[in-house]
């Protein structure tokens, strides 16, 4: 009694049968004795990034809906830049037009190939392990290891110098981006398959399935939140993507989003049209975040509770 009173209380046990332990020797010191309580300097720091992050960004937005061709001086509200100026707006402009239209081919098209190869890698080196899985995992990170404009460069002169057929631009850019993101579905999946195990497949095995039908009906469903989600990752991705594209582009008839603006820009020929467009394609990949959020928390909300950690390691890929 006078041991728990002790731990309780703080102070040190006393009396007839008290036992000394780490617990009851630990001083307890006072909330505001503790630096980590109240981490001002913490959360000041968050917060100082954050408004350094989201300030730059609010204000290109801003100057989107400017009625003049300022970037510096407010000129009042319009959707001039978007839909009204006959020949600058994204609405009527043919170059505008080109740039979100082969953005949005690049997202799919990478998304489509990539994906299924993600999924496939991961369940070849997580359930089918040989002698070479172990190198095949570091082939998984590589586009966490190799900076992006490295790799890009290497792209360039395979494509340019080995594999002619495949001539710089639309299909050059494919094959990049899903060599460069297919490491995002292999980690997203087998820290899925990780949580999941391998007894649903056993359990499927000892009814009769073989191991095409185990993977096919029993597994690939339980990977569905997984796929979902690497498939969400990877076409927000590549609509951001600069380094890879710009590299494999052709001509303007191949330049996505990302490399118009670099290109305008550099040529001083930028105004508040450059921000419209910017501002859609930040549109288009927060509805597509968020979209993706809520349709993972649908599909697995069966899994939350106690299993949360399980569930963020999943999409985070961690």
């Amino acid at each position: 009694m006078a041991v728990d009173t002790a731990v309780r209380t703080g102070a040190s046990p006393s009396g007839p049968g008290a036992t000394i332990t780490p617990a009851t020797t630990r001083r307890r010191l006072p909330p505001w004795h503790n630096p980590w309580r109240h981490a001002w300097f913490l959360e000041g720091f968050t917060w100082l990034y954050l408004i350094w992050s989201i300030v730059p960004i609010g204000l290109a937005v801003l100057f989107s809906f400017n009625k003049g061709k300022s970037q510096s001086a407010w000129q009042g509200f319009s959707l001039r830049w978007y839909l009204t100026d006959p020949i600058n707006s994204v609405l009527h402009g043919a170059v505008y037009h080109q740039a979100v239209i082969q953005t949005l081919r690049l997202s799919a098209l990478t998304t489509v190939i990539t994906v299924p190869l993600g999924v496939a890698f991961a369940i070849g080196i997580n359930r089918w392990r040989t002698r070479t899985s172990t190198t095949f995992n570091f082939v998984m990170i590589v586009s966490f290891v190799v900076p992006e404009l490295i790799f890009g460069v290497a792209l360039f002169s395979v494509f340019s110098q080995l594999y002619t057929s495949i001539k710089l631009g639309t299909w050059a850019e494919v094959l990049g981006l899903v060599i460069w993101n297919i490491s995002w579905p292999a980690i997203i999946v087998v820290a899925r398959l990780v949580s999941i195990g391998p007894s649903f497949e056993e359990a499927a095995a000892d009814l009769g399935a073989s191991r095409f039908e185990a993977v096919r009906r029993v597994l690939v469903p339980l990977l569905a939140p997984a796929i979902f989600a690497s498939a969400v990752l990877v076409f927000a991705g590549v609509i951001d993507d600069f380094v890879i594209v710009d590299l494999l582009s052709s001509s303007s008839a191949t330049q996505p989003v990302s490399v118009l603006i670099y290109s305008t820009t550099r040529g001083g020929n930028n105004g508040p049209a450059l921000n419209a467009i910017a501002t859609i394609m930040l549109v288009v990949s927060l509805i597509v975040a968020t979209l993706g959020y809520f349709a993972y928390r649908w599909m697995t909300r069966g899994e939350r509770g106690a299993n949360t950690q399980d569930a963020l390691a999943n999409i985070t890929g961690m």
